[in-house]
């Protein structure tokens, strides 16, 4: 059984180069195929699934591995009723809302979880 890597970011991407770095190691861990990698965003961090990245640090990042992560068995999952969903608008990647409740589930059912 592959191990299960939770990337739980909560960083703002307009101030912290932290998501940009937890999406590009989610993209990188993905691709080994060694282990199933689940993202997940919550309240500013949202941001990073926008159709407009423009004003986020390291928006490179975001441009060339969300896509990536995108293509995984899973969506990218976001915090349900984030405000920053508003701002979304038409995202490049398929994305997934869950509750709290999901997210103890999915941080449960984790071997590993890293934190950005």
């Amino acid at each position: 059984m592959q191990p299960k890597l939770l990337v739980l970011v909560t960083s703002d991407p307009r101030t912290s180069a932290r998501p940009a770095e937890a999406v590009r190691i989610a993209a990188g861990v993905g691709t080994w195929k060694k282990a199933e990698v689940t993202l997940y965003l919550r309240g500013p961090a949202v941001r990073a699934v926008s159709e407009f990245t423009d004003d986020l640090i390291d928006e490179d990042n975001f441009t060339r591995y969300l896509p990536i992560v995108g293509e995984f068995p899973r969506p990218i999952y976001v915090q349900r009723g984030a405000h920053e969903l508003t701002e979304v608008g038409e995202s490049p990647v398929k994305y997934a809302e869950i509750s709290d409740a999901e997210l103890v589930t999915l941080t449960s059912a984790a071997t590993y979880v890293m934190r950005f």
